[in-house]
């Protein structure tokens, strides 16, 4: 007979030696590792006869201290044996351990320092604690007894009682069934290290080791891993690593499809561990939320945010197969961000209320159980939800105009349940309500300040509803049946975007079927059994990796609506080509085909609004490659080509977290905003936008273009040369301000499309400068690079100048369509400047001489470049082909604009006239102005011809004055009476616009200044800072003190320097601070400070009160006027 005798010592607080032994007979050999049978074998052979000396048996129990800060720990030993081995207890050899228990396990490590244990006991398989004597106790399982001794009866009593509370409180928490329910993945395999395979049992957020299937029954085991610090890894075809910060596990499997499925269940159970319980804990909250609102199943953490049910694992997954627009299925526990306090304060009407609706007529027979196979929950699900076949119907049913009337009524209640059985009855979200101030439902619950209302309806907005095949279902049915089947390699799957290049060890060989609307891949050609697949109609976007990103030559990735990414490969370009041409196929509807049909780069469907409303979210597809964007919106009948070279504006909204903002695109009159909805590949969305519309870094052919293909840095700079320096001496050869010529250059090539040249901000030499290095850093230069220029610079040779035209216009026409269209617009321009000769002292030579090199980006020693470009300028309408006619037009024009501007600068004569739209009250519509002004026209000269034109007389007491309303950050700012309201017009950005109304605070602001003797102001104020695009702005108390020359904020009264300073003729004050940074009060400022061209920023500043407001409006208005806010004589009066 062959016995292991263990001994553990460990100290507790008071520094009480408790021992631990175990005795195992050879059939339960598993509590022991190779290590002890050989210590027990050698003990065994060498002092058999020895083992009941007394003298022997103090130096055997020989222990060292140890201290440990756990629930409860403490130094014991521990005796698992049988009732045929209880006559050998007497002998037992007592080895140190150190041990724990906590509410789950008892568990013994070899030393303090160790992370894993040795063995571990199932609180929850404990029957029994016996006080046995001898400083003994027992714990008893259903299969085994471990004894336990302390060294005296005091630490012994302390154990026998913590144990027994702690059995009791695991027998009342049902943690058996709870435990089953969350296993996700059991089974054997072989692990480095050991002879013999290990049973592997994946719950929760844990992996549990034990000897074989038999101890994972009986709840004793080896050890387990919190995998909240592990990683996972595949390693070869069939073995993969489980690493920690303190060891890494080797595994291997059966097969390679084997090993793919535990990396991908324990790559599930990491994303689980990272995960948060305090959403999970707020809808638990509600005892009926505790159970699957379809099947019952305890302790759900799934959720259909615009359902209202809170469901378990298998019917979220139901859920989710039947798609986005029917129901949007959202986790607990990982998704934390998408539970807002109000979604969560609408989750706690309970899966019981929210059922008297969606179940309410469910027959028994029907009903769904935990243990219901996927088929059954399948049906009902659909039944549930698609089809509302169990609803309560709403007594309007059928009648969408009294539906649609209620559901107006309703919004403004709190009654969340009605609004549910309304609109799942058939009321539409987005009706309009009659009154345009509160157009749709969800402005009447915003105005009414039902919040949850508003959450309810946001997250309803394109649902599809039961019975329904109508709205954005008709988007997502596939076109012709396509199928395909080969041979790819794939990788596990990943939560988040495939970032970093995979070798091909990370690929595993699948042969993969797409038929009938469905991916399939299996371990190989003949299996029958397949080990992962998907629906077409989840797939939210195919992207096609660039050759070369991966192992793999070439490679494409499919992102799932679950928010998982799949990654395939091949080395066969033909193959790929295949694959891609079949998956988008059978990816996009019918009308949609022609999105595939060209080299795209990514190709899905994504969420949009068009124009101003960011309430009614469409369902459109998207094909994405280089500059090009394809679209099929909703409701149209034709794909939409969109060059986003071309566009008038791309901007960014960027919110926390992954996949989450949106990208506003203007282009002809329209605005289209694209939402990301945290997906997983909104990212890869919104870098190809940025990049296809153009990069000031690239060639010609890459640049912002307008629509004549001209890049728009140009066209911008030549346009300024053109208003204002046409007659400045020596324009292209003086030297501007390098420091404000690189400062510009960066602005352009950043963002063009965002740069204004405005009159007196900038110098005219800067300008012609920064024209010139661009044109002369570009890349591959206007004539398309270095080999193609060299028979232009041939063509010189030829003497006869007809003959030399000639050859002018063929290489003009082999040469690309942008690069032709900027060439041909720079020597428009040029052959303009050389018409003003006798002012500027630039002819057609001079000319030539700068621009040659800067053209041909050369170093000015060839004079051939020169000759070509004054060549150019020479022969313009016969090379570039330009009508007579017309262009006298444009020289006759650019005559008349510099002649007015010559008038305008001499003494007494009238400034020139320009028309300027301005909003009388509001920005609506009929509400717009057509006024002609000249530069010379105040801001109160502007009021009184609109005052005028609308026949408008004003009262004592109105302060009509002339606001700038910038539309997108949501503030305003009135005009001080004598500003130039021209160059105010001139200097409006894409959203703003010049409006004439009453000015409600300044009549407080000059009682207030009226009655101050010193202007300054000093006190606490709300303060947030810009710092980028973000969702929220986080406002902090900071002193500020406004007097004399100078804006100052201190971070508190203490401090002796300012945190922020800015000189008061620097700044631009608004009313207003945009929603999105959720301002504490309504009462704020948007302080603008322009230190230097690249140095702007926006400080805001949040009051308590409205008399605050005014009082600090008030004091920065008179230190910028000295006073003069308001002219004494108001030409109004007049």
């Amino acid at each position: 007979m062959s016995l292991l005798l263990l001994c553990v010592s460990l100290f507790s607080g008071e520094h009480h030696r408790l021992m631990k032994t175990v005795s195992i007979l050879p059939a339960h050999c598993h509590d022991h590792t190779t290590s002890e049978t050989l210590i027990f074998t050698t003990l065994l052979l060498s002092r058999w006869a020895g083992w009941t000396r007394p003298h022997l048996r103090g130096k055997r129990e020989r222990c060292m201290r140890a201290c440990v800060h756990l629930y409860v720990c403490s130094c014991m030993c521990v005796c698992a044996c049988v009732s045929n081995l209880c006559f050998i207890c007497r002998s037992l050899i007592f080895q140190k351990r150190w041990v724990m228990l906590d509410a789950q396990c008892l568990r013994y490590f070899q030393n303090e320092k160790e992370v894993y244990s040795k063995r571990i006991i199932a609180i929850r398989f404990v029957t029994e604690v016996l006080n046995v004597g001898e400083q003994k106790f027992e714990v008893v399982t259903r299969n085994r007894t471990f004894l336990f001794r302390a060294e005296n009866n005091t630490v012994r009593e302390e154990w026998v009682s913590v144990l027994k509370e702690t059995i009791q409180q695991r027998r009342s928490s049902m943690e058996m069934s709870l435990m089953n329910s969350l296993i996700s993945k059991q089974g054997y395999l072989e692990m480095n290290g050991l002879r013999s395979k290990v049973y592997v049992v994946i719950c929760a957020d844990r992996v549990f080791l034990y000897g074989n299937a038999e101890e994972h029954s009986q709840g004793v085991g080896i050890t387990y891993i919190e995998m909240n610090v592990g990683t996972v890894k595949s390693t070869d075809k069939r073995s993969f690593n489980l690493t920690t910060f303190y060891r890494t596990f080797s595994f291997l499997a059966e097969s390679a499809q084997q090993r793919d499925q535990w990396v991908e269940a324990l790559q599930d159970c990491v994303s689980r561990s990272l995960s948060s319980d305090v959403v999970a804990q707020k809808i638990w909250a509600v005892e009926a939320n505790q159970r699957c609102a379809d099947c019952g199943a305890p302790h759900p953490d799934w959720a259909s945010v615009n359902l209202c049910v809170v469901l378990c694992k298998c019917c979220a997954g139901v859920h989710r197969g039947l798609g986005q627009s029917v129901s949007k299925v959202r986790s607990l526990r990982m998704d934390e961000k998408v539970w807002t306090d109000n979604l969560i304060q609408v989750f706690l009407l309970g899966n019981n209320r929210v059922n008297l609706f969606w179940a309410a007529n469910t027959p028994p027979s029907e009903a769904l159980q935990p243990s219901s196979d996927s088929e059954k929950r399948q049906r009902f699900v659909s039944a549930k939800y698609c089809q509302g076949k169990y609803r309560r119907y709403h007594a309007l049913f059928g009648q969408q105009e009294a539906l649609n009337k209620a559901l107006c009524s309703t919004v403004q209640t709190d009654d969340v349940l009605e609004t549910l059985s309304l609109v799942f009855c058939g009321a539409d979200v987005n009706c309009y309500t009659g009154d345009p101030e509160l157009p749709s439902p969800v402005s009447v619950a915003q105005h009414y300040g039902q919040i949850l209302q508003v959450e309810f309806l946001t997250h309803n907005h394109n649902t599809d509803l039961p019975g329904s095949r109508a709205g954005n279902h008709t988007l997502l049915e596939a076109a012709l049946p396509v199928s395909h089947t080969g041979y790819l390699f794939k990788t596990a799957s990943s939560i988040r975007p495939v970032t970093e290049c995979k070798a091909k060890g990370d690929f595993s060989r699948r042969w993969c079927s797409l038929n009938q609307g469905n991916f399939s891949y299996y371990e190989s050609e003949k299996s029958s059994s397949q080990s992962g697949g998907m629906k077409m109609s989840d797939v939210l976007c195919l992207l096609v990796n660039p050759p070369g990103k991966h192992g793999y030559a070439h490679s494409f990735e499919l992102y799932h609506d679950s928010g998982r990414v799949y990654l395939f490969g091949e080395d066969s370009s033909d193959k790929v080509k295949g694959w891609i041409k079949a998956i988008a196929k059978a990816l996009v509807p019918s009308a949609a085909e022609d999105l595939v049909c060209w080299p795209f780069a990514r190709v899905g469907r994504l969420s949009y609004t068009e124009g101003q409303s960011h309430h009614s979210p469409l369902l459109g597809w998207f094909s994405l490659g280089g500059s090009r964007l394809l679209l099929l919106l909703h409701g149209a009948d034709r794909v939409e080509n969109i060059d986003l070279r071309k566009i008038k504006e791309l901007s960014m909204e960027q919110e926390a977290g992954a996949g989450a903002g949106a990208v506003v695109l203007v282009d002809g009159g329209r605005s289209l905003r694209v939402e990301g909805d945290r997906r997983p590949d909104f990212q890869g969305w919104l870098s190809g936008l940025q990049q296809g519309s153009g990069r000031g870094d690239g060639p010609l052919d890459q640049q912002q273009l307008t629509d004549t293909d001209v890049p728009v840095i140009v066209d911008r700079c030549m346009s300024y040369i053109t208003q204002h320096g046409l007659k400045s001496e020596g324009i292209y050869r003086r030297s501007g301000v390098n420091s404000k010529i690189a400062a510009l250059l960066f602005f352009l090539r950043h963002d063009a499309r965002q740069v204004r040249l405005n009159e007196g901000e900038r110098q005219v030499d800067d300008v012609a400068n920064v024209l010139k290095r661009f044109l002369r850093e570009v890349g591959e230069g206007v004539f398309n690079g270095h080999q193609a220029s060299l028979p232009w610079l041939h063509t010189t040779t030829v003497s006869e100048m007809s003959e030399r035209v000639s050859q002018y216009q063929a290489l003009l026409h082999s040469l690309p369509r942008v690069n032709r269209a900027t060439l041909g617009a720079v020597i428009n321009h040029l052959y303009c400047v050389q018409c003003f000769a006798d002012e500027n002292q630039m002819n057609m030579h001079n000319l030539a001489i700068v621009f040659g090199p800067t053209l041909f980006q050369m170093d000015g020693t060839d004079n051939s470049a020169g000759q070509v470009v004054e060549d150019l300028i020479q022969n313009y309408q016969d090379i570039f082909n330009v009508d007579a006619e017309q262009f006298q037009r444009q020289l006759d024009m650019i005559s008349h604009v510099i002649k007015a501007q010559k008038e305008h600068t001499e003494e007494g004569s009238p400034s020139p006239l320009t028309i300027c739209g301005v909003y009388l009250e509001r920005k609506e519509e009929g509400s717009e102005l057509l006024v002609q002004i000249s530069q010379e026209v105040s801001a109160e000269e502007l009021v009184c011809k609109v005052l005028r034109r609308r026949n408008i007389p004003p009262q004592q007491g109105d302060y009509w004055s002339c606001f700038l309303v910038d539309n997108s950050q949501e503030i305003e700012r009135p005009l001080h009476y004598q500003e130039r309201a021209l160059t105010i017009y001139f200097s409006l950005g894409k959203d703003c616009h010049l409006v004439v109304k009453k000015n409600c605070y300044m009549e407080a602001i000059l009682t207030y200044i009226a009655g101050r003797v010193d202007v300054s102001r000093n006190g606490l104020i709300k303060f947030c800072e810009e710092k980028g695009q973000r969702g929220k702005g986080t406002f902090s108390r900071r002193l500020c003190v406004l007097s004399g020359l100078s804006l100052r904020l201190y971070k508190d009264v203490k401090s002796s320097q300012p945190e922020r300073e800015c000189q008061i003729h620097a700044l631009k004050v608004y009313c207003g601070i945009k929603r999105k940074l959720q301002p504490p009060s309504c009462w704020g400022m948007t302080v603008v400070c322009e230190k230097a061209v690249r140095d702007i920023q926006q400080w805001y500043l949040c009051c308590e009160s409205k008399n605050e407001l005014i009082e600090w409006l008030a004091t920065f208005m008179s230190l910028q006027h000295d006073g003069d806010l308001w002219p004494a004589a108001s030409r109004l009066d007049s």
